[in-house]
């Protein structure tokens, strides 16, 4: 597992439920786990499986949270939150600092840390930074892989798209952050396995894409501004 990788990508939603039966409906995904530890950030969510990564939806349930203006300031439904496994947290941490790069939320576990970047240091996403151990565990995803990884489907997420006024200084900055090199308006994560790309937009910044890949029938949903696409 080269890192980084991005190993979650959250949705942000006016209302869980009917997004929810959406990815499950038309992406066919499935068992969703419910987190109860985003109730700190006024929310309540699902995460699926999508290989050995997760799609999550987040949905608030009080007033004056960052998914709500999110929410307002996008207008839609859409994609809000990236979330990177890096190798070695400490060293990522010292990484941000070095840029000039608030920490808006950390928390530190046995199993696994976590490290929200603030979106006007990192525009374009919630951008997270995450290390777990075991490597192929991911605590945020629940009991199963807690501790280790589960039997699982081939495949997983293999890229985002994300819009934005101008995608070459957003993709450098990004890659700073990450620690890896740009190619242009791209990054190539995994070994080239995972791409993130920035295209234009008139003004607007986000996550409107989703890529991934399973076994079978290629699938496709729309979520607000968002577009999940998986490849069989």
């Amino acid at each position: 597992m080269p890192l980084p990788r991005l190993r979650q990508v959250a949705l942000v939603a006016a209302e869980l439920a009917p997004v929810a039966e959406r990815l499950q409906h038309d992406l066919g995904l499935h068992d969703p786990f419910a987190d109860p530890g985003v109730s700190e950030f006024g929310l309540e969510n699902a995460v699926y499986a999508v290989g050995d990564t997760f799609l999550e939806v987040v949905a608030p349930v009080r007033e004056d949270t960052t998914a709500g203006r999110y929410l307002a300031k996008r207008g839609s439904d859409g994609g809000y939150m990236a979330i990177f496994q890096v190798p070695d947290m400490d060293e990522a941490r010292k990484r941000v600092a070095d840029l000039g790069v608030r920490i808006v939320w950390q928390a530190d576990l046995d199993d696994i840390a976590g490290t929200h970047l603030h979106p006007r240091d990192v525009p374009g996403a919630i951008v997270s930074l995450d290390w777990a151990d075991p490597a192929g565990s991911w605590h945020w995803a629940g009991p199963a892989w807690t501790g280790g990884q589960p039997a699982h489907e081939a495949g997983g997420i293999t890229g985002i798209t994300v819009e934005t006024p101008d995608p070459e200084r957003l993709a450098q900055r990004w890659a700073e952050v990450l620690g890896v090199n740009a190619d242009g308006p791209q990054i190539a994560l995994d070994g080239g396995k995972q791409r993130l790309s920035f295209v234009p937009s008139d003004g607007g910044e986000g996550i409107v894409a989703v890529q991934a890949s399973l076994p079978g029938a290629s699938r496709r949903c729309e979520v607000g501004s968002a577009t999940i696409e998986i490849a069989g």
